[in-house]
């Protein structure tokens, strides 16, 4: 939920208007579909970025407007908390030299950033959860200064109606309450999109939920929560329990979580659209002007500016995107599974293995979903948060594995097929896949790399800002995570 919101009081009214013009744009939105209004064949890949903000002692610090006025750049944007910023990043096309142009772009957007951020007090860590946040920096006079994280706080909690219960068991124990919603800045990840045609968007969706276990296991790096340390990627339950709109009675009745993986191998992309409006009530019920049938009738292309914002505030972890570009619409899968971090490299490293395996796995004349169940997949996906690469995933085929086995034995090989289909160029396919491989070998992600250097340290809160420092020292080598000395 990118866009701004103006600050604003919603009535019954406002509900019901909403949920008409909603129903609407998805009437149309199946319109579309069937007389394939959308943009041909272009397969373009770009990402979002969130980041932490520290202080010169690796402490949290609450300078996002100060940091956003120094950068001055149009792809720089605040996020939910204070201590946070995003990046993002233009789609590139993933032939011959397009992920090492992602990677370079990036580069030197964050360098560049990063001088003007020191110009302020403040520094950038690419984290998925920042070590030395403490619970009193997560409150409401911490989340950014935009209405419309302000009018997103208001609305979970009068859906709530009361605070918010965060409770996660690992190897501490961490069991609070939240009186709003700034816990979620804890939780700065990567978004990856990739652009596909709507016939092809099942196929494409279902492989990203399939895979979405072995990405985060590999990919895990959020150890600690407010000084404990809890799961190998603590963000996947943190995130699901921050934007929670159920009260526990809610729960058990099986009312769905906004935080959701889903519950259904799908058909057709318009699939999603219709469970987020059939299953959950609006929280931003805002109209815009347009006529979607008007403007489709008359030869345009609707924005549906509603059904976009709706689709915004319900966070899947493979979530569908419908947007216009040029006058063009067009669907996007937008993978939300993957921590920020440790180094733009292995964010390279973690996109080149998730775009290759996209490349392969839904054109499989035997796909993958159609061999495990659903269940299954969302498994993996939660073990793999739970215990990283200690995690045994389950797969087809092979059963019950390590993640590391199947990563190496099954999900590489494909991974490096796919980038040569894309055009890849082979030394920075191997570069890339290289590092997959030897976090796989060598047991080492930057959750493992965080945890070990904690408890190296002292295993208290000045371990946590030490070893802080020291990531934001490896990170700006930009040498990959399982190179970093202990």
């Amino acid at each position: 939920m990118g866009r701004d919101v103006p600050a604003i009081t919603f009535s019954r009214e406002d509900r019901r208007i909403y949920r008409d013009k909603i129903r609407r744009s998805l009437d149309v939105l199946a319109q579309m579909l069937r007389e394939s209004r959308f943009e041909a064949d272009r397969p373009l890949a770009g990402l979002e970025i969130e980041l932490n903000l520290v202080d010169e002692r690796g402490e949290p610090t609450m300078k996002n407007a100060e940091v956003l006025a120094a950068i001055a750049e149009p792809d720089w944007a605040t996020e939910l908390g204070q201590f946070n910023v995003e990046i993002n990043v233009a789609p590139q096309d993933l032939s011959e030299d397009g992920l090492f142009a992602l990677e370079q772009s990036v580069r030197e957007k964050l360098n560049h950033a990063e001088e003007r951020a020191g110009t302020v007090g403040g520094h950038m860590v690419l984290v998925g959860i920042l070590p030395t946040l403490r619970e009193s920096d997560v409150n409401e006079a911490t989340l950014s200064a935009n209405p419309r994280y302000k009018l997103l706080n208001e609305q979970i909690f009068a859906a709530r109606g009361e605070d918010l219960h965060i409770d996660i068991e690992g190897v501490e124990h961490l069991d609070t309450y939240a009186d709003s919603i700034t816990p979620e800045a804890a939780c700065t990840s990567v978004q990856l999109h990739l652009q596909v045609t709507p016939p092809a968007f099942a196929a494409h969706w279902n492989a990203a939920q399939a895979i979405a276990g072995a990405q985060v296991a590999v990919a895990a790096n959020s150890p600690f929560l407010f000084g404990k340390e809890l799961w190998r990627e603590t963000r996947i339950s943190l995130f699901e329990q921050a934007t929670d709109t159920r009260p526990e009675e809610l729960k058990a009745q099986g009312v769905r979580p906004r935080v959701w993986f889903g519950e259904r191998w799908i058909t057709s992309v318009f699939d999603l659209f219709e469970e987020n409006v059939r299953y959950f009530p609006a929280l931003l019920p805002m109209c815009e002007d347009e006529d979607p049938r008007e403007v489709l009738d008359s030869g345009g292309t609707p924005a549906m500016g509603e059904l976009s914002l709706h689709n915004g505030t319900v966070y899947r972890w493979n979530r569908p995107v419908y947007a216009v570009a040029d006058g063009l619409p067009h669907i996007r899968v937008e993978n939300r599974v993957l921590p920020a971090g440790p180094t733009v490299v292995d964010i390279a490293a973690n996109a080149a293995f998730y775009y290759g395996l996209m490349r392969v796995l839904p054109y499989a004349e035997r796909p993958v979903w159609t061999q495990m169940s659903f269940a299954a997949a969302e498994d993996n996906l939660r073990t793999a948060a739970r215990h990283g690469l200690d995690a045994r995933l389950y797969w087809p085929g092979l059963g019950e594995v390590p993640a590391s086995e199947l990563i190496l034995r099954r999900l590489l090989p494909l991974a490096h097929e796919g980038l040569d289909k894309w055009g890849v160029a082979p030394a920075y396919r191997d570069r890339l896949l290289g590092i997959i491989e030897q976090r796989c070998l060598t047991h080492t992600t930057g959750a493992t790399w965080q945890s070990q250097t904690f408890h190296s340290l002292g295993a208290n809160h000045e371990a946590l800002r030490q070893m802080t420092l020291h990531y934001t020292t490896h990170m700006h080598t930009n040498e990959p995570v399982h190179t970093w000395p202990m």
